[in-house]
């Protein structure tokens, strides 16, 4: 059975849990900059680059898997949000890409297989992919609206390393997050379709989209129904959101995305919206009663955390849904030819 296969067999029988927050556990640790650093010599301050701590720190990243498979995780995510050749070059480090991803997903997987024999339960590892801080659908320079600071192909072949490394180091999934813009991820799929095809396998792709407004929107300017519209083509294994904001202001979104996707359905919000501080303070119990709204309803088939997330806000979700039937995936559109021929279903 392949991944793809596996995981919809199980998502079939139940809500599934992802995990939550990197960053903000992370934080937790109070490392300092020799942490970050180790012995690598790269001449550039380190601390804050969260990613490089597969190489350095290897015990952090493992550590806070470790917590999310006990509160009851059934996927993992690759810690290598900003893993990619322009976030890695704010370090000095973008010649370590290929070793950060794959130590990264060596970790994860190495947990979930643990795990997994533990109890006899699936774990599945997500390699995930950050959307970096370039845009290709707008300009950076509001004096010159046709300048972009990279280019399609580029950016594609930046995911692309990235990619290769993560499946090379165990990863079950490519997950390509916290999009901001959809030709962003266009460029990630495309650059995972020919991973694919090189590895002559399937390689499933997750997205997730972030909005910027509460008018449902990414930064390009889709709503949630034109982001599942311009990437169905690329038959995403889940399609859903992250980040963004709070569950509460994302109720009509998840809403609106489980009536329009023939997908599985995966979201996973900040621990609320941020105090005057940037903190996040929503409790557990909270979170945890505003996803099982979108549970009760039939929207949804994982669930997890971001921003602000920790294993106590897994563990409560878990609980939450436990027993609930998942979001039933509705039938592939049917598409009527203008010519007068018989009706066709839309391949997925």
């Amino acid at each position: 059975m392949t991944p793809r296969e596996h995981l919809l067999a199980q998502a079939a029988q139940r809500i599934l849990v992802t995990d939550g927050a990197f960053g903000t556990e992370i934080q937790n640790w109070k490392l300092s900059e020799a942490d970050y650093a180790g012995d690598l010599g790269l001449g550039h301050d380190q601390k804050g680059n969260n990613d490089i701590l597969a190489l350095t720190k290897p015990e952090v990243p493992e550590a806070i898997t470790r917590a999310y498979l006990d509160a009851g995780s059934d996927i993992v995510s690759t810690n290598t949000f900003s893993a990619n050749k322009i976030s890695q070059a704010d370090y000095g480090a973008e010649g370590l890409v290929r070793e950060i991803n794959i130590a990264s997903a060596r970790i994860a997987r190495g947990c979930a297989d643990e795990y997994a024999a533990k109890d006899g339960r699936p774990r599945f590892v997500a390699g995930a992919i950050g959307p970096t801080n370039k845009t290709l659908s707008l300009s950076p320079d509001v004096n010159d609206p046709g300048f972009r600071e990279i280019d399609f192909d580029t950016l594609k072949d930046v995911y692309r390393e990235q990619i290769d490394a993560l499946l090379e180091g165990g990863a079950d999934f490519i997950l390509i997050e916290t999009v901001f813009d959809t030709l962003n991820a266009k460029a990630g799929i495309m650059a995972a379709i020919e991973a694919a095809d090189d590895l002559g396998r399937d390689v499933p792709i997750m997205l997730s989209m972030t909005l910027t407004d509460l008018s449902g929107r990414n930064l390009s300017g889709h709503t949630v129904e034109a982001f599942w519209c311009a990437v169905r083509h690329a038959r995403p294994l889940t399609i859903g959101l992250n980040c963004s904001f709070g569950a509460e202001q994302l109720r009509p979104h998840v809403r609106t995305l489980s009536a329009a996707a023939d997908t599985l359905i995966m979201v996973y919000p900040n621990a609320g919206l941020p105090n005057e501080l940037g903190e996040y303070d929503e409790m557990p119990a909270t979170t945890a009663g505003l996803v099982k709204e979108w549970a009760d309803a039939g929207q949804i088939n994982i669930l997890g955390g971001c921003c602000g997330s920790t294993p106590a806000h897994i563990k409560a979700i878990a609980d939450a849904v436990r027993g609930l039937p998942p979001r039933a995936l509705p039938k592939p559109p049917v598409v009527t030819r203008l010519a007068g021929l018989e009706p066709f279903t839309m391949a997925a």
